[in-house]
């Protein structure tokens, strides 16, 4: 029997050497986790409509962002991907009568905290020239949901704080186990300057008084006017940063600076170090003008960091309306601090945050509490005047809706089948009064506020011309049965899921 010939020294040598980067490439395979996917392609703005002072949280598999409504009300907006809000339904989650805080609704943000969402936002009196009645205010959810529902719990001023006790732009700052409260307000003749005052609980301040711990001095914080404002904490490998937005909101200079709490207590202002120039600026190469007054999020599946932000296309754009919601990653210099980058010009498509799954929604179906059965536009039928009733969901465009924002905190019902919207019946106020589809004519019959209802995305279809809802007749549960407005009842039959589709 034949022997098998031994290798030579050399050719075992090779082969042992090939053996062991076999096994170090396994190891490392086997530890190194796979770079995440990029998230789905999405386009700036985010949010072209009251797009001004917004802040964006990712909780539980969505993406909620809630920006300054100029009014009493706050709506908020709802997708599992960044891509998505930009045509997701404005639902309405806060509105005040209260004469003493029901207009000019300013840069609200929510903080989850004790096992609830907190929303704090400014607002001024009704009826009062803007804008020294601007006060902070803070809401509680009942539970878990972002979007509430919220009770009001206080207003958050100090003693010292003037004219009044002026205090916009509030955050919160947590800090070895306590809470802190930073605003924008004016202390003793001071310019507008970022303060602070300790809290016993998310609604509650430790005291009346406030201290200053930024105020504008360099060029750059006082273009048009000297303004520090807008705080937002960003927290990294143990380090607290806390950018701000300088200068006047009416000049395309408006940017943001940094601090960093370098000493131990956040209350004292030599604790806090300022950088010497801005960190966050006008882009004017790409028509980016006044980016300011941001807040941070972080990617679905925790390993990137982005940034959330307003800005103007235009030099002149002001502190309006017409600034839009921008949102892009930035990532760390090598000493540990953040690097923002360069504001991208609109209309640049750029990969989402990384670990998005979902698809990007386009549009919704809206479902009845009571049926279980869609909105839908009878037949598909293309004709002005086509009925609208409740059928079983089937997936037809006809049963698809785009909610589109019209900018004044209602929305418009696009039918995808139809390209027409829901209209009510010769503009009729009456219960009873017939919805059908109409070409849009601009009017408050074709227009809807999407009012938050219940846990569940459960909402109900606010009719602005009549203050009546979208109402199954009767509760009936069968096919066909007619959607008309109705006085509103608080019962199932009134209430409509948004759920999304593309």
């Amino acid at each position: 029997m034949p022997q098998m010939s031994e290798q030579p020294p050399a050719r075992r040598s090779r082969s042992l050497i090939l053996c062991v980067l076999a096994v170090l490439i396994a190891m490392v395979s086997a530890t190194t986790p796979a770079a995440a996917a990029e998230g789905r392609p999405y386009t700036n703005p985010v949010k072209s409509q009251k797009g001004a002072d917004p802040w964006l949280e990712y909780y539980n598999g969505n993406y909620y962002l809630v920006t300054t409504s100029f009014t009493g009300v706050l709506t908020m907006r709802k997708s599992p991907t960044l891509a998505g809000l930009s045509t997701a339904a404005s639902v309405q989650i806060w509105s005040d009568t209260t004469s003493t805080r029901n207009t000019n609704i300013w840069a609200p943000e929510i903080h989850f905290l004790n096992g609830h969402w907190y929303l704090y936002y400014s607002a001024a009196q009704s009826g009062v020239a803007c804008c020294d009645s601007q006060r902070t205010h803070v809401l509680e959810s009942a539970g878990t949901d972002p979007m509430g529902p919220y009770t009001y719990k206080n207003q958050l001023s100090g003693s010292n704080l003037t004219p009044g006790g002026w205090l916009i732009d509030a955050t919160v700052l947590q800090n070895n186990n306590n809470l802190y409260l930073i605003g924008s307000g004016f202390i003793n003749g001071s310019p507008q300057s970022l303060v602070i005052a300790p809290m016993s609980n998310p609604y509650t301040l430790a005291g009346s008084t406030f201290t200053i711990i930024s105020s504008p001095t360099a060029s750059w914080e006082t273009s048009g006017a000297a303004v520090n404002e807008g705080p937002e904490p960003l927290y990294h490998d143990g380090r607290t940063f806390l950018t701000f937005s300088a200068s006047y909101c009416q000049t395309a200079d408006y940017k943001l600076g940094q601090l960093e709490l370098t000493g131990t207590d956040p209350l004292n202002p030599a604790s806090w170090t300022k950088k010497s120039t801005p960190v966050f600026q006008r882009n004017d190469a790409a028509s980016v003008y006044g980016p300011g007054h941001n807040g941070f999020f972080t990617s679905p599946d925790g390993t990137e960091n982005w940034i959330v932000y307003h800005a103007n296309d235009t030099a002149n754009g002001g502190c309006g309306n017409g600034r839009t919601t921008r949102a892009q990653k930035f990532t760390w210099n090598a000493d540990g601090t953040p690097n923002f980058g360069t504001p991208v010009a609109l209309g640049t498509t750029l990969p989402g945050p990384s670990g998005e799954t979902a698809t990007t929604p386009t549009a919704y179906t809206l479902v009845n509490r009571n049926s279980g059965k869609c909105l839908d536009v009878e037949g598909g039928n293309t004709l002005d005047g086509t009925n609208i009733f409740q059928w079983s969901c089937n997936g037809g465009a006809n049963q698809k809706w785009r909610l589109e924002d019209l900018g004044n905190d209602t929305s418009r019902l696009v039918n995808v089948a139809t390209g027409k919207v829901a209209d009510t019946a010769n503009c009729a106020t009456t219960d009873g009064t017939d919805i059908a589809q109409w070409s849009w004519l601009n009017n408050n019959c074709q227009k809807f506020r999407l009012v938050y209802t219940a846990t569940g995305d459960y909402v109900r279809i606010v009719n602005e011309n009549s203050g009546k809802v979208a109402d199954v007749a009767n509760c009936g549960t069968l096919n066909g049965t007619d959607v008309r407005l109705w006085t509103w009842l608080n019962n199932n039959c009134q209430q409509w899921r948004l759920v999304p589709t593309t």
